[in-house]
């Protein structure tokens, strides 16, 4: 009986690996097809902002025609204030994402909270109602997957 039981699962694991490679060469050519399309989740903008942006330029470089949007809420706001203190070395990661079309979006429930207006975020920053909603329609609705640096 543990013979039969033996062969079972030996002939079980064989054919598992023959047919999950091809699987995962089938789904692998499906996704290539498609554009990525990737929200960048930031709350933390000491902790978080530089590592996403570096990511995002990584992610660019490597698939051009990713469509990217980076969502900030709560702290994550404050890297795209124009008096930011590492502005110097945001900025220009900033602009040259955006200018390859990278979307930087600000929850206004944040700034409401912050007392802060449009004209105190660099042109790039576009606005929301909400962060936390907006993330969930892009992922939701539009089929974005979610990236947490």
């Amino acid at each position: 009986m543990n013979k039969i039981a033996t062969l079972s699962f030996a002939l079980g694991l064989a054919l598992s690996g023959a047919v999950l490679p091809v699987c995962a060469q089938g789904s692998t050519t499906a996704a290539s097809s498609e554009q990525a399309k990737v929200i960048y989740h930031i709350n933390d903008s000491a902790g978080q902002a530089l590592a996403a942006l570096r990511n995002m330029r990584n992610q660019l470089d490597t698939d051009p025609k990713a469509r990217i949007v980076a969502v900030a809420h709560a702290d994550g706001i404050e890297f795209l204030e124009t008096d930011y203190k590492d502005a110097d070395t945001v900025g220009p990661l900033i602009s040259g994402l955006a200018s390859r079309g990278v979307q930087f979006e600000v929850c206004e429930i944040t700034m409401e909270r912050k007392e802060l207006t449009k004209d105190d975020f660099v042109m790039e920053a576009q606005f929301v109602p909400s962060g936390v909603v907006r993330i969930t329609e892009l992922q939701n609705k539009d089929g974005y997957a979610y990236i947490k640096p």
